[in-house]
C-alpha cells in the first residue's frame, strides 16, 4: 500500500482535483479502525479474529490444491496402487470443496467466513450511519442553512456503503491476494528453480504496478463522474422541492432541460470512466498471457529434458491459473477500494465539519429559577465586517413580556437565535438567571425555552405526531388539550382523518395559519418557562390572530416572553418595547411612552394605522361597488320607452 501511495503521489502530484485517493491514507484508516474493531462487544471481536483465522486457512488450502493435483497425475502415470490413488483423489476433492470451484465460486471456508462477517458488517453500517446522523444534528444552523440536501443524502448513502465494501475488499481480497503471490514465489523458488520464481515475480510486479498506475490515472474521471452525479441529483431534488415555484413560472421545460444537461455531462464523464476501464482490462490480459506462455514453455522444456515429471507441468499450470483468478479480480478490488475512498471523501468531509456552537468541557446544566434574561453589550455578525447587532443591552424581568420591533433585517430574529444559542455571541454576554448561556449545556438551555418560529416546518407525519413533538411522552389527551389551547382542535376534527391526517412534506397540505397553530400547540405542549415568539401570528388573518393572541396570552402568563412583532397592534400590552434599528436599540419603553416620544416607533405606528384605515376603507368601497352591481336598474328613465 505504501508503494501504491508513493506511485500515486509521483503520478498525480499535489493538485487538489487530481489528488491521489491514497493521500491521507493513514488518517482515513485511523477513522475506519473504530468501525472495524467492535469496541466493547466481545462476541463481535471474537468473530473478527475467527474470520481472519479462516483467511489464513484459505491461504494454506490454495497451496495444497495444486500439489495434490500434481500427485494424482504422477500416481496415474507411474502405476501407483488403487488405494493410494483413491486416498489422494479424496484429499484433493476435500481441499477443492473447502477452496471452492475456482473462477470466483466460493468454497466452504469462504462461505462460512462471509456468513460470520454479516454481523460485523451490520455493526459497522449501523455505527457509521448513527454517528454521522448525530454529527449532522450537532452542526450549527449556519451549516444547515447552506447545505444541499440532495448532495448530503447521496454522500451519506455512498459513504456508508463504501466503508463496508472497503473493509471487505482490503481484509478478504487485497491482503490475501498479495499473500498468495508471496507464497507462490517462495514455493516455486524452493520446489522448482529460481527461473520460475523470477517469471512469477516479474509478471506479478508488472501486473500490480500497471494496475495501480492506470487505476490512479482513471481516478479523476471517477471523481468527475461522482460530481456530475451529485449535480444531477441535486438539481432533481431542488426542482421537486420547489415544484410550486416551477409551476408559477411555467418553468417545467426549463427544469427538464437543466436536468437533461446535467445527465449529459454525467454521461460524458461516465464514458471516460468505462473506456479507461476497458483499456486497463486489456493491459492486464496481455501481462497474464505473457507470463503464462513463458512459464509453460519453460516447464514443458524441463519435462522433455526429463528434469520434471508431467505432474510438475500440471502443478505449474494449475497454480498459475489459480493465482490469476484472484489477480484478475485484483484490478477490480483495487478499483473498488479506490472508488470506496472517493465515495468516502465527501462523507469524511461531513465528519470534518466543525461544530460551531460547542458545549464547554465542564459545562453544567442551566439552573432555571425565575426567568430573568439579560443581554449585556452583545455584538454579533454572520459574516466578518458586517455587524448585525452592535452593543445591544436589555433586561427582561421574570414573567415580563418584551417586544422587539423594527424594520426588516434590523436584527430582531438574530436576538432570538442567539438566546436559543443557534450561534454564540462575538462580544458581550447573554445571561439567564445570572448564568452565562455559553457556559451551560445546550440541551439544558433549550429544555426551558419554547419557540414559535416565523416559518413553521412540519414533519411529513400526522398532525398528532407533529404536535406531540413538543413533548414526545405526551398522551393523546394532552395533545388534544394543547390543540384546543392553540385554537386548532375544531379545525382538525373537520378533517376526515382527524388527528391522523398526514400533513405532507414540510406541512404543505396545511394552510399557513394551520401550520402556525400546530407550532403554537407544540410549544404549549412543551410547557416551557421562557417563550420566544418570532412573528408567531404573521401568517394569520385578523380573526384567527385575535383568537391566537388570546391563547398566547394564557400561555405566556407568568412566563418570561420575548416577542418579535411586525404588527404593532399585537404588542400594545408588552411590559417593554425595544425598537431595533441597524443592529442597535434605538428606543425603549412602553407603548404610550413611545407614542408620546414621537420617534421611530410613533412613525411606524402611524404608518400601520394609515395602512389599516386605507385597507378598511377600500374594503368598504368594494362592498359598496358589489352592492351597486346587485341593485336593479333604476326606473326613473322611463321616458325612453315613449
Amino acid at each position: 500500500l505504501l508503494t501504491v501511495s508513493l506511485s500515486s503521489h509521483f503520478l498525480l502530484g499535489t493538485n487538489e482535483e487530481n489528488q491521489s485517493t491514497w493521500s491521507d491514507f493513514r488518517k482515513k484508516v485511523r477513522l475506519l479502525i473504530p468501525y472495524i474493531w467492535p469496541k466493547g462487544n466481545v462476541f463481535l471481536q471474537l468473530l473478527v479474529l475467527f474470520c481472519l483465522g479462516l483467511v489464513g486457512v484459505e491461504r494454506a488450502i490454495n497451496v495444497f490444491v495444486p500439489i495434490y493435483y500434481k500427485n494424482i497425475v504422477n500416481e496415474l502415470t507411474d502405476g501407483s496402487s488403487w488405494h493410494t490413488l483413491a486416498t489422494t483423489v479424496c484429499i484433493y476433492v476435500l481441499l477443492k470443496f473447502l477452496q471452492g470451484g475456482g473462477a470466483g465460486a466460493s468454497g466452504f471456508v469462504s462461505n462460512v467466513r462471509s456468513f460470520l462477517w454479516i454481523k460485523v458488517q451490520q455493526f459497522t453500517d449501523r455505527v457509521v450511519q448513527v454517528r454521522l446522523f448525530a454529527h449532522l444534528h450537532s452542526l450549527s444552523l449556519r451549516w444547515h442553512l447552506s447545505r444541499k440536501t440532495g448532495d448530503v443524502l447521496r454522500s451519506i448513502d455512498r459513504g456508508t456503503s463504501s466503508i463496508n465494501s472497503l473493509l471487505s475488499y482490503i481484509i478478504f481480497s487485497i491482503f490475501p491476494t498479495i499473500a498468495d503471490i508471496v507464497i507462490s514465489i517462495i514455493y516455486f523458488i524452493t520446489n522448482f528453480n529460481a527461473w520460475f520464481g523470477l517469471i512469477v515475480f516479474v509478471c506479478m510486479t508488472l501486473y500490480l504496478t500497471l494496475t495501480v498506475i492506470i487505476t490512479e490515472w482513471r481516478t479523476k474521471y471517477r471523481r468527475e463522474m461522482n460530481q456530475q452525479d451529485n449535480n444531477a441529483k441535486s438539481k432533481a431534488v431542488d426542482s421537486l422541492l420547489n415544484f410550486e415555484t416551477v409551476k408559477y413560472y411555467n418553468a417545467e421545460n426549463y427544469e427538464v432541460g437543466r436536468f437533461e444537461d446535467a445527465i449529459l455531462k454525467y454521461q460524458v464523464a461516465e464514458w471516460k470512466t468505462q473506456a479507461s476501464l476497458a483499456f486497463l482490462n486489456q493491459t492486464q490480459n496481455i501481462i497474464i498471457g505473457s507470463g503464462l506462455l513463458a512459464g509453460s514453455l519453460l516447464c514443458a522444456y524441463f519435462v522433455t529434458e526429463g528434469k520434471f515429471q508431467v505432474g510438475d507441468y500440471v502443478l505449474f499450470g494449475t497454480y498459475i491459473i489459480q493465482l490469476y483468478t484472484p489477480l484478475n479480480w485484483f484490478g477490480t478490488y483495487y478499483r473498488m477500494i479506490q472508488k470506496s475512498f472517493i465515495d468516502m471523501e465527501s462523507m469524511f468531509k461531513l465528519f470534518e465539519e466543525e461544530e460551531e456552537v460547542k458545549d464547554e468541557v465542564n459545562a453544567g446544566n442551566l439552573q432555571y429559577t425565575q426567568g430573568k434574561v439579560e443581554f449585556e453589550n452583545v455584538y454579533f455578525s454572520y459574516t466578518s465586517g458586517k455587524e448585525i447587532l452592535q452593543d445591544v443591552s436589555f433586561t427582561v424581568l421574570p414573567g415580563q413580556t418584551v417586544a422587539l420591533v423594527g424594520p426588516s433585517g434590523s436584527g430582531k430574529s438574530t436576538i432570538i437565535r442567539l438566546l436559543f444559542r443557534f450561534y454564540d455571541v462575538q462580544g458581550g454576554c447573554i445571561r439567564i438567571d445570572g448564568q452565562d448561556i455559553s457556559k451551560v449545556k445546550q440541551t439544558s438551555l433549550r429544555a426551558h425555552i419554547g419557540v414559535v418560529p416565523q416559518d413553521t416546518v412540519l414533519f411529513n407525519d400526522t398532525i398528532q405526531n407533529n404536535i406531540r413533538y413538543g413533548r414526545i411522552s405526551a398522551s393523546d389527551q394532552e395533545v388534544e388539550e394543547a390543540a384546543i389551547a392553540a385554537d386548532i382542535h375544531e379545525k382538525i376534527m373537520t378533517f376526515p382523518d382527524g388527528y391522523d391526517t398526514q400533513v405532507g412534506e414540510r406541512g404543505l397540505k396545511l394552510s399557513g395559519g394551520e401550520k402556525q397553530r400546530v407550532a403554537i400547540a407544540r410549544t404549549i405542549l412543551k410547557a416551557p418557562q421562557l417563550i420566544l415568539l418570532d412573528e408567531a401570528t404573521s401568517a394569520l388573518d385578523t380573526q384567527t390572530e385575535r383568537n391566537i393572541q388570546a391563547s398566547l396570552t394564557k400561555v405566556c402568563a407568568n412566563r418570561t416572553t420575548i416577542v418579535v412583532a411586525h404588527r404593532l397592534s399585537t404588542i400594545i400590552g408588552a411590559d417593554q418595547i425595544l425598537v431595533i434599528n441597524n443592529g442597535r436599540i434605538a428606543e425603549r419603553g412602553q407603548h404610550e411612552e413611545l407614542i408620546l416620544k414621537g420617534g421611530l416607533y410613533a412613525d411606524m405606528w402611524m404608518k400601520q394605522q394609515q395602512a389599516h384605515d386605507s385597507d378598511s376603507s377600500s374594503d368598504t368601497e368594494s362592498k359598496d361597488r358589489r352592492s351597486e352591481k346587485l341593485q336593479p336598474p333604476s326606473t326613473s328613465s322611463g321616458h325612453h320607452g315613449h
